[in-house]
């Protein structure tokens, strides 16, 4: 711990960890955003040409799905590592993975200049993105969560929630200006390297963490435990969870997936939609995700606050009711190609999608033992995005192209919301206190 981590206030500490916490979610999630709207737009003609326009999309949006099945990988290994090294030295190990696959994303030569090795390195360094995110979520969100004061444990999960839209805004914004200012060709040829290369800015923030942040005082006390035990008798995190809480596991696997899947189908799949199957421009579109899904910036602590007042049950079920039934009425608005309407369809699902993820970290948190935790939240996180999240603009695509219409998509939606609010009835959260420490220094 370095002088000034020593002589810090506890409201100080806290500060700092909430915004080191939010900060990196959004560099992640910017990261891996970029490669969703580059996906959509440009890397089916740049990487898979020759196929189909259909057919291009399919296979980029192919690629974007091979970054979630790394991502229980990353879960995993950062799981492990982070149950027994801490929370803090694999987040700064995620953030740096994921600046170098970004960036060389930026700097990959297409199709057209050295043939089929194009995609396969595009699939490689998807693949080194999604294990990097895989690993970065519960560590950011164990880092907020195990740090926040008594009674706001839901309100600083979501400052890690937060991410999500601040990095999907950024990389949008990035996306918009570049479509307004270049021209087609421009843009195709190398405009759409440059939100890859901005990704090298942020490597000093990974420096900022493991200099100025502390790990969280439940993984220390966590850790005291553990270094009690005999060695015989520790075992592997994810072994120990996968063993003793499998239920927990399924049960976050289960409850998470309508939140991934209605959330790409609203910044990838629409993206693809409005513009190859509705021809609207990409500006319009751009701007319909743009103002939707940052709305979840101030949506996203209102309900993780709201949690930690009437309980994280209640706001989540709250959200799967919304969004299944709003499913019904998001195509049909869309379909009408008004602007305001449109932004209007994306808005309600992304109501009903924050009701739900901004109280996800703390759910997860209060699902499984301090020494299991970064384990069990990253499995059932991780498995719900490869099983649903991933696929989701593939299997939209699919869908429309199968039925001649949305109709089957919204019942999609609904189906995986019901799921959600089955298995939410099952659930059982645990509220950890550790005794032990200090109250001065449980924050």
């Amino acid at each position: 711990m370095t002088t000034e981590q020593a002589i810090a206030t506890p409201a100080t500490k806290t500060r700092r960890i909430a915004f080191a916490a939010t900060v990196a979610a959004s560099i992640e999630w910017y990261d891996f955003f970029v490669y969703a709207t580059a996906a959509a737009l440009v890397f089916g003609p740049l990487f898979f040409p020759g196929a189909s326009p259909a057919a291009a999309v399919l296979a980029s949006f192919a690629t974007f799905g091979v970054g979630f099945l790394a991502r229980p990988i990353g879960g995993v290994v950062f799981g492990h590592f982070g149950d027994k090294v801490g929370r803090k030295p694999m987040l700064v190990i995620a953030l740096g993975l994921m600046a170098v696959a970004t960036t060389l994303i930026g700097l990959l030569p297409s199709y057209g200049t050295i043939g089929v090795l194009a995609p396969i390195a595009l699939v490689v360094l998807r693949i080194c993105q999604g294990v990097s995110v895989g690993g970065q979520w519960a560590g950011a969100m164990l880092l907020a969560t195990e740090s926040a004061p008594p009674g706001k444990r839901g309100l600083y999960g979501s400052l890690v929630q937060i991410g999500v839209p601040i990095g999907m805004v950024l990389g949008n914004t990035v996306f918009l200006v570049l479509a307004a200012v270049l021209s087609d060709e421009q843009f195709m040829d190398w405009g759409w390297r440059v939100p890859f290369l901005l990704s090298a800015v942020f490597v000093p923030f990974a420096v900022y963490i493991h200099r100025r942040i502390d790990d969280t005082p439940e993984f220390k006390h966590a850790e005291e435990k553990l270094a009690a035990q005999p060695p015989a008798q520790r075992r592997s995190p994810v072994l120990e969870v996968l063993r003793r809480h499998p239920k927990a596991v399924l049960l976050a696997t289960s409850v998470f997936l309508v939140v991934g899947v209605v959330f790409y189908i609203v910044i990838a799949g629409m993206l693809d939609y409005g513009t190859r199957i509705l021809g609207f421009s990409k500006g319009a579109m751009l701007t319909a995700v743009l103002i939707s899904v940052g709305t979840m910036v101030v949506l996203l602590p209102l309900f993780a606050g709201l949690s930690d007042r009437v309980g994280r049950k209640p706001v989540y079920a709250a959200g799967a009711l919304v969004t299944g039934i709003w499913a019904f009425a998001m195509f049909p608005l869309v379909e009408t190609g008004n602007l305001g309407l449109i932004i209007l369809g994306m808005l309600g699902a992304v109501v009903g999608g924050a009701l739900m993820y901004g109280p996800q970290a703390a759910l997860f948190s209060e699902m499984f033992p301090a020494h299991l935790r970064y384990s069990g939240a990253s499995l059932g996180a991780q498995v719900a995005n490869v099983v649903g999240a991933g696929f989701a603009p593939f299997i939209m695509v699919l869908l429309l192209e199968w039925t001649g219409g949305s109709l089957a998509v919204a019942v999609y939606i609904a189906a995986l919301a019901v799921l959600a609010l089955i298995s939410l009835a099952f659930i059982t959260v645990r509220h950890e206190e550790v005794p032990e420490l200090d109250p001065e220094e449980r924050y």
